[in-house]
């Protein structure tokens, strides 16, 4: 009989080096939330891809960072809980920019899990000259003695994704599938809709503005005689004046994040969807811990 291998693996890097999207382009289906955003992920969000010898799930955490608000320091406890856990982690950084500073020190840090296998991963090669691949490959190997793999791929064009997914079930324990096949995330319906609403709301918008924003689900219910569904939402900030700028001119930038987020909805449910968005604000809420609990943090 064929052995089945199954586990868990997470991705680490800087902000913005494109686990989120990585994670996606390995699932084929969108479970993570993108944004040029830093900080863009908040919660720890499994998407699950089988292979013919076994089952990968994958965590996508936030971006390991310098904490500034409570939020900030929980997020980092959150990804330090989902690295002591996972069977492998991977080393994302961008083909198109030198190893830094930022990415030493977390390659330093990988010290710290020793249970976990470890991959070094060059993402963008379809945006970099194939020098500049040669010269990150080269940079990335420098940085630790004991990778088991240095892979360089593009998520986005979905090149040598299968040789990743390859390389990380053959470090997987054998076992068999955690989850039933055919799921692809373990999020419930609600969060999905959820995070589909922040990205809406983070496109185009800067500065602090966008650690600011959570979304919270008020209700969701099919109409009765009609292929609608209805769902209303809370948009949350911290100040006033972010709820103006969310809202924009006569309400024109709160309906485009409608309209950008149902088209999303939409397909997900399989329904057509009418979204009500609340824009309200909760009180420098990222340094709160009663209004970060409310929130699911």
């Amino acid at each position: 009989m064929t052995e089945h291998r199954s586990g868990f693996v997470t991705f680490v890097g800087r902000p913005n080096v494109g686990k989120s999207t990585l994670t996606n382009a390995l699932v084929g289906e969108k479970v993570a939330i993108t944004s040029d955003k830093p900080q863009t992920t908040r919660r720890a969000i499994r998407g699950i891809l089988n292979r013919p010898g076994g089952q990968l799930v994958i965590v996508d955490t936030p971006g390991i960072h310098k904490p500034r608000t409570l939020l900030g320091e929980r997020l980092n406890h959150l990804v330090e809980q989902v690295l002591g856990d996972v069977d492998a982690i991977g080393f994302l950084v961008p083909a198109t920019e030198k190893v830094g500073p930022g990415d030493r020190r977390i390659a330093a840090s990988l010290d710290g899990y020793r249970r976990a296998k470890k991959i070094a991963i060059v993402t963008k090669t379809d945006i970099a000259s194939r020098e500049e691949i040669t010269d990150r490959l080269m940079e990335v190997d420098a940085l630790r003695e004991d990778w088991d793999a240095v892979i360089p791929l593009s998520a986005v064009a979905g090149s040598q994704l299968d040789v990743l997914a390859d390389e990380l079930l053959s470090l997987m324990p054998e076992g068999p599938a955690l989850y039933e096949d055919g799921v692809v995330t373990d999020e419930s319906l609600e969060d999905r809709i959820a995070e589909i609403i922040r990205e809406a709301a983070l496109e185009g918008v800067r500065d602090e503005l966008p650690h600011s924003i959570a979304v919270t689900i008020e209700d969701i219910a099919d109409r009765e005689d009609s292929d609608l569904t209805d769902i209303h939402a809370n948009v949350v900030v911290e100040r006033d004046s972010q709820k103006a700028i969310i809202i924009g001119h006569k309400g024109s930038r709160l309906a485009g994040v409608g309209a950008r987020a149902r088209a999303q909805i939409e397909p997900l449910l399989g329904r057509r969807v009418f979204l009500k968005l609340h824009v309200r604000v909760a009180k420098e809420w990222q340094r709160d811990p009663k209004q970060l609990g409310r929130l699911g943090f």
